[in-house]
């Protein structure tokens, strides 16, 4: 499973594929989430709130193709929360795209006639349901994530899901999940912590809306 596919997953309901999260948090975080995939192969990184790419050569994934030829056709510019913005306008339909072409997703029409859209339901609930367990059951047994699964948790922390995560678990869990995103990479620690801005903003400024 590629990162974003499983953030959408962790992100919405793994029966009626309904969002967890306000629009702008799933969003950005599913354009994290692509950015964390071009990361994890290299490709590019994180340098001071900026995307720094290392490796420009073409990934086999269309999607991750997509991305990293948009980052390097725009060298001017580089701030990690720019380009948050930027894919976030996509991300969704993008990410959701992908899965449906890979089968993990059936696409359904909702709404009246005149003012239908499509939703994205998963296919299969076990896949579906698999990485929320997951996560839950290994923080709520205070084991060791592996890097995917940190890069996750910390996709789901900084969008404000943890609190749906882990609800019902000990504090400690709580603590145990920031603990091992603060001891990951000094790059995915950075594209992180302009997640949690971004996604902060937001969510103050829905409230206060």
């Amino acid at each position: 499973m590629r990162l974003a596919d499983e953030f959408f997953y962790l992100a919405h309901d793994d029966q009626t594929g309904r969002s967890r999260l306000f629009e702008s948090a799933t969003a950005h975080g599913l354009a994290a989430a692509l950015l964390a995939e071009l990361f994890g192969q290299g490709r590019i990184t994180f340098v001071g709130r900026h995307v720094r790419v290392a490796d420009p050569s073409p990934p086999a994934d269309w999607l991750q193709h997509l991305v990293l030829d948009r980052l390097v056709a725009e060298p001017r510019h580089t701030a990690t929360r720019t380009w948050l913005a930027f894919f976030g306008t996509t991300a969704y339909e993008q990410v959701a795209t992908r899965m449906w072409q890979l089968g993990l997703l059936r696409q359904e029409q909702v709404g009246r006639l005149w003012r239908q859209r499509t939703v994205y339901i998963p296919t299969d609930m076990n896949t579906a349901a698999w990485s929320w367990a997951r996560l839950s059951h290994q923080l709520r047994n205070y084991e060791r994530l592996s890097p995917f699964d940190v890069a996750l948790a910390g996709l789901a922390a900084s969008t404000q899901l943890d609190p749906i995560l882990l609800d019902g678990a000990p504090p400690a869990a709580r603590v145990l999940l920031r603990r091992q995103v603060e001891q990951a990479s000094l790059p995915l620690r950075e594209l992180l912590a302009d997640l949690g801005a971004v996604v902060g903003g937001t969510v103050l400024s829905h409230r206060t809306s």
